[in-house]
């Protein structure tokens, strides 16, 4: 048995469920049930049939929905592994970085061709890291502080799925200074990142090695899995650029998070529309039971 869980960033109502069982019988596939996790925001169909079909029939017909279809067992997950820049926070942390130092436009742009794919992410981490050499130190925390902000849903999905077992990581490109307070603030309860280097008070324009890339991020999520005796289908992985795309085949539930096309071609689900607590949804968690 297969579930479509439809998740509306405003308002899912009864007509909406009913064009959603009419779609999948235009297209061989039988309903089987509906069932409310949230009632006008979250609906689970029932149905029994290849996913692929379903998820691209349902994905062209509801504009502004984001739609999650995956096996009926085993939903609640037991690992999330979760990028940082621009999925667990709301900005790229080094492209603001760079905007004390005068250079966002330059690094931004590099980092836009890296999370798309067209660079390969250590090489432009490191070019974009030599640009910052001789930056305060202080402005690491002077840019946290002000610019850093955690995206929508992401407490309570750390949260929840922390009291309820999980293992949450958070793996990011970006670095220990600005994933560390990050990770502590959500509630992740490992924080995996780069560390940028610097003496007297500067940065010197490097970044430690070996840099955490995508391979970093598919090993710490197969690396948990062996540790805690789970299998892939245990774990959610969630991230939005071209260096989260081997964790995101890696796991169970590969979710693309408003990502670049790369990333959201390679996904099992995409959430274009809604925050962070889609992915709660997803799991058949309603407001009720998440821990914030």
């Amino acid at each position: 048995m297969f579930i479509a869980t439809l998740i509306a960033a405003d308002r899912l109502s009864g007509g909406d469920i009913s064009k959603s069982e009419d779609m999948l019988r235009a297209i061989g596939v039988e309903p089987m049930g509906r069932s409310w996790i949230e009632r006008d925001k979250a609906c689970d169909l029932l149905f029994s049939a290849d996913l692929l079909p379903v998820r691209s029939a349902l994905e062209a017909h509801f504009p502004g929905v984001d739609i999650v279809v995956q096996g009926e067992a085993g939903r609640r997950k037991k690992l999330l592994i979760a990028d940082m820049d621009s999925t667990m926070i709301t900005v790229e942390c080094i492209d603001e970085l760079a905007d004390y130092a005068g250079l966002k436009a330059e690094v931004a742009e590099i980092t836009e061709r890296a999370m798309r794919g067209e660079l390969a992410f250590e090489g432009a981490l490191r070019a974009r890291v030599a640009l910052l050499k001789g930056l305060d130190t202080a402005m690491i925390e002077r840019c946290r502080r002000e610019r850093v902000r955690l995206t929508p849903g992401a407490r309570a999905l750390v949260r929840t799925m922390r009291r309820d077992g999980a293992l949450t990581i958070l793996v990011s490109g970006g670095f220990t200074a600005f994933a560390e307070p990050v990770g502590e603030e959500i509630g992740f309860e490992r924080v995996i990142a780069n560390r940028l280097l610097g003496s007297d008070g500067r940065l010197d324009g490097t970044v430690g090695e070996p840099i955490v890339g995508a391979d970093t991020k598919r090993a710490t999520l197969l690396g948990a899995l062996a540790e805690h005796g789970l299998d892939a289908a245990d774990a959610l992985a969630v991230g939005d650029g071209a260096n989260d795309i081997p964790m995101i085949e890696a796991a169970g539930l590969g979710v693309a998070f408003r990502a670049k096309p790369a990333a959201a071609a390679a996904a099992d689900a995409r959430i274009d529309h809604g925050d962070l607590t889609a992915l709660l949804y997803a799991q058949g968690y309603g407001r009720a039971e998440w821990a914030e």
